[in-house]
């Protein structure tokens, strides 16, 4: 019992953190208590002392995709830093385990080094692995649902560990039960990916395709994939670590056939891709662009949109939430004005 007693001893809850260490837009109040955990049992215990003291609980990684509110979090913040990355060999395929708190392209370089595709082209996305489901995580043609096999998670209904399929994870575009009906019930602890011991599929994304022919590149392997959307992400996205944002702040909206025929008689230039479904996927970016954002400096509120990429909102000068939420605000009016057409924002406001 006393070895028992000595261990809860050594889980530190601090109080008062400032919010803005856990999101790479730097906004935000502070959390009342916190709680940094690498396990199982940190877990446990962490979910006890807020059940102990009736408090809510919000688990987050990085904070790559989250934006915090002026108001703070009145409850635990618990800090995931689950680490461990496993490759297993399954004959036809290799099953890659990472733990949730690992650094999501830290991972991709790992299958890479491998030799692996199904998850290249997400390279230099921020953030951890575990944050990955939540928002199905996607760029250059790939998607994180495309490899999933199972995810390990902690149940804060019922207080159970379970697993569950890719299949019973609802996801879709940009999206998950994780971040619907299931939002904040789960604690994501592991993820599992089934990778290919294949070449990537081709045809490749334009995008990358066209970098290849650019840079007169003949042979196509994961490496080369990662490495070409590491160049194309690095010339146009900034880096969170070095200018405060969120990565791509808007989803690209899908809109039925009859109302792209009424935008595209405007409006010819429209950048568009048409979906599997018969449904219109349009370009955000063009959106904002068109809306008049494109490189656009907002002195009133101190926020931005990227000079090369109106997707992505950074902080230049602000230091409030409200003032973020204001600049979005403008953007969104400014677009469903012109098109009719409402925006989503893709980082998480919390709580």
């Amino acid at each position: 019992m006393q070895v028992k007693k000595d261990i809860i001893e050594l889980m530190v809850i601090e109080k008062n953190t400032d919010l803005r260490l856990f999101s790479t837009m730097r906004l935000g109040g502070k959390a009342k208590y916190s709680a940094r955990i690498e396990n199982k049992n940190d877990l446990i215990r962490a979910v006890n002392f807020a059940k102990e003291n009736n408090l809510p609980i919000i688990c987050v990684g990085k904070g790559s995709n989250i934006i915090w509110r002026d108001e703070g979090f009145n409850g635990l913040l618990i800090i995931n830093e689950i680490k461990g990355i496993r490759f297993e060999d399954n004959g036809d395929h290799v099953l890659a385990s990472s733990g949730s708190g690992e650094i999501w392209d830290d991972l991709v370089t790992k299958s890479v080094e491998l030799n692996l595709s199904g998850i290249e082209s997400l390279a230099l996305i921020p953030g951890t692995t575990g944050a990955t489901p939540v928002q199905n995580v996607g760029a250059y043609g790939q998607e994180v649902s495309d490899t999933i096999s199972e995810i390990e998670m902690f149940d804060l209904q019922n207080g159970q560990f379970v697993t569950i399929k890719t299949e019973d994870c609802d996801f879709g575009y940009r999206t998950s039960r994780f971040k619907k009906q299931d939002k904040n019930r789960f604690i994501i602890i592991n993820v599992n990916f089934k990778l290919s011991k294949d070449y990537p599929n081709l045809p490749l994304y334009p995008a990358v395709q066209n970098y290849l022919d650019d840079n007169d590149i003949k042979v196509i392997s994961p490496s080369v994939v990662r490495n070409a959307v590491i160049a194309i992400r690095s010339a146009k996205l900034p880096d969170p670590a070095e200018v405060a944002n969120n990565g791509s702040f808007f989803s690209n909206p899908v809109i039925d056939e009859s109302d792209f025929i009424e935008i595209q008689k405007k409006y010819e230039d429209i950048v568009y891709w048409q979906t599997s479904d018969g449904k219109y996927k349009l370009s955000a970016a063009w959106l904002i662009d068109k809306a008049g954002f494109s490189n656009f400096e907002d002195e009133e509120t101190g926020m931005a949109t990227w000079p090369t990429q109106s997707l992505v909102i950074v902080n230049r000068s602000a230091n409030s939430t409200k003032s973020l939420l204001n600049f979005r605000d403008k953007i969104f009016s400014k677009v469903e004005s012109l098109f009719g057409i409402k925006l989503e924002q893709e980082p998480e406001l919390l709580p």
